[in-house]
């Protein structure tokens, strides 16, 4: 094994962690250096505490984080997981309890990979983290026919690595960076294609049944991550160097929810709302509810049947002119 293990720690001041603003990363209110205007100060303020909002109500929603937990935080180089990192340092700073984070990377030998940028950027932070090198690359090619996707071989490939990685640096939580609108594609992915009412949950055990998987991100909509990333003019790295690309039908999907935010406003956050909103004695899974077992007491069910009622509800919902 070829890894690189760093244990750098930034300063500290007091319990909290001073953080340093490398090359390409300004503090709250600043562009990665570039001058903003004071009306883009306010709105990348604005923008970031909203991110530190959602990804703390989250948190506290689903019981990621506990005191004393060393969280593994997976670090592609992608839009996302540099905002989930970034995100959560700032939070570390004012919680009510001491968390630490490890920021660990797999570099899985892809052809044209910058091995460099992460180093430089995660030393810059004096954040611990650990650069995984596999690779998986070549297994994967040479196991999938040409012009086939790779996705999923080569996800579950960095999935039992990173388990591993997380019992050799002591981590207690893995975090990953999927956000609202891949936990909604998800939903949407395993509805048409696998029949399956599904979606991916903010925190979970993982495959092995050793370690938590949490999700601080599920409350962010991707395009404000764009807008952060943007803004703070993070390195990213492309995610497509392997030459495979995401599968056809999550590009529809992610046409589909987009076309309904332009023509039916509100009906992609009220289908995210649902899923926190679920009612088992109305749908069908015989596992989840009990329907042999249903009789009458007598008394009225706080979510009884609504059948017949009118659905003046539904009425802006209308079609979009």
């Amino acid at each position: 094994m070829n890894a690189h293990d760093h244990s750098v720690l930034g300063r500290q001041t007091g319990d909290a962690t001073a953080l340093p603003a490398p090359s390409g990363r300004g503090h709250e209110g600043e562009g990665g250096g570039n001058t903003l205007t004071p009306k883009q100060t306010y709105e990348s303020n604005k923008l970031a505490k909203r991110l530190r909002r959602l990804v703390g109500s989250a948190i506290g929603d689903f019981s990621m984080i506990e005191a004393g937990d060393r969280i593994m935080v997976c670090l592609s180089g992608g839009k996302d997981s540099y905002a989930m990192l970034d995100v959560l340092m700032r939070l570390r700073e004012k919680a009510p309890v001491p968390f630490e984070l490890f920021a660990v990377n797999l570099d899985q030998r892809h052809p044209g990979y910058p091995e460099h940028i992460l180093p430089a950027y995660l030393d810059a932070l004096g954040v611990p983290y650990r650069i995984e090198v596999q690779d998986t690359y070549s297994t994967v090619k040479r196991v999938i026919a040409e012009g086939k996707t790779m996705c999923g071989l080569c996800s579950r490939l960095r999935r039992g690595i990173l388990y591993r990685v997380a019992d050799e640096i002591g981590a207690t939580k893995i975090a990953l960076g999927h956000h609202r609108d891949d936990i909604l594609e998800t939903f949407f992915l395993n509805l048409f294609f696998a029949g399956k009412v599904k979606a991916m949950p903010p925190k979970l055990v993982s495959d092995d049944g050793r370690h938590v998987v949490i999700r601080p991100l599920a409350y962010v909509k991707e395009e404000d991550l764009i807008a952060y990333a943007d803004l703070k003019q993070f390195p990213i790295i492309p995610c497509d160097l392997c030459g495979s690309q995401p599968t056809l039908q999550r590009k529809v999907i992610k046409g589909m929810l987009r076309d309904w935010e332009t023509k039916y406003p509100g009906r992609v956050e009220n289908t995210f709302n649902a899923l926190a909103d679920v009612r088992p004695s109305h749908l069908m899974d015989r596992k989840l509810f009990d329907f042999a077992g249903l009789k009458v007491t007598g008394e009225i069910p706080a979510d009884g049947d609504k059948a017949f009622d009118r659905e003046d509800e539904f009425s802006l919902f209308s079609n979009p002119k």
